[in-house]
């Protein structure tokens, strides 16, 4: 990066570069590679930010993950290949299995194509996931109270974790705005986060549905460390390289069947 011009325009757009890559920035390491002060980074960062490019936090910048958007946008986005990531996902859920679904466009999904005839129960803070399971006749369903975060789309807070609290789940399908094997599992939101960390403690397993797009991307609230995913289910898209950099020796990977053309609405 040393050839690049030291021009602001030029050293945002090599930035903007970096981060279209899904990698964190770091303004130390870009000011000693574009031979500039921390502050004219800082400043490039901040441009960026306010443009909507990246995330600015404390010693860089994050790439803008598509969770950082609201709910009510990102559950029209991606819907075929978020369909077959549910769909991937139901060989896991066992007769009698108790669920956690935690708010994301994926698992308002999910909901959809849970199979009635497993006297499952489910317990969620997603206001989307209520909707689609109300009704339902062969589920027990839980609804967690508290107050209610518009943006990530379901309850957050002490009142929540405290509900959360009287259960214990088989599966919790955690709802991942970033995911990076050296970072783990991160969230934008730190309330959010919050409830994410208290149903992992509730968990007896933890699984992540995650789309190309959050794969290698660093928040800045972690939730859990990434040996801590018992299941990763990923999409067909996802090159056999990437996936092996998310296997184990202790996870399951599973791999989604690739999408099928919508016809139509989403039932």
């Amino acid at each position: 990066m040393s050839n690049v011009s030291h021009l602001p325009n030029q050293r945002r757009a090599a930035i903007l570069e970096i981060l279209a890559r899904g990698e964190a920035v770091s303004a130390a390491k870009l000011a000693a590679d574009f031979a500039v002060s921390e502050d004219a980074i800082r400043r490039d960062l901040r441009k960026l930010a306010a443009e909507g490019h990246c995330e600015k936090v404390y010693g860089g910048a994050l790439p803008v993950a598509p969770s950082a958007q609201p709910v009510s946008v990102r559950t029209t986005e991606d819907v075929e290949r978020k369909e077959a990531l549910a769909k991937a996902a139901l060989s896991l859920i066992r007769p009698r299995d108790c669920l956690f679904l935690d708010v994301g466009s994926t698992n308002i999904i999910l909901a959809e194509y849970l199979p009635l005839n497993l006297e499952l129960t489910v317990v969620t803070n997603s206001i989307p996931v209520i909707a689609k399971l109300t009704g339902k006749k062969g589920l027990n369903v839980f609804s967690l109270g508290g107050a209610v975060n518009a943006d990530v789309g379901g309850t957050t807070g002490s009142q929540t974790i405290r509900a959360l609290e009287a259960f214990r789940f088989d599966l919790a399908f955690l709802g991942t705005c970033g995911l990076c094997r050296e970072t783990g599992v991160s969230a934008f939101d730190a309330q959010d986060a919050d409830v994410k960390r208290a149903a992992v403690s509730a968990s007896d397993r933890v699984v992540i549905l995650a789309t190309e797009q959050k794969l290698g991307a660093r928040l800045p609230h972690r939730i859990l460390p990434f040996g801590g995913i018992d299941c990763l289910v990923l999409e067909a898209r996802v090159s056999e390289d990437c996936r092996a950099e998310f296997r184990t020796e202790t996870n399951q990977v599973l791999t989604a069947a690739p999408p099928a053309a919508r016809r139509g609405a989403v039932r």
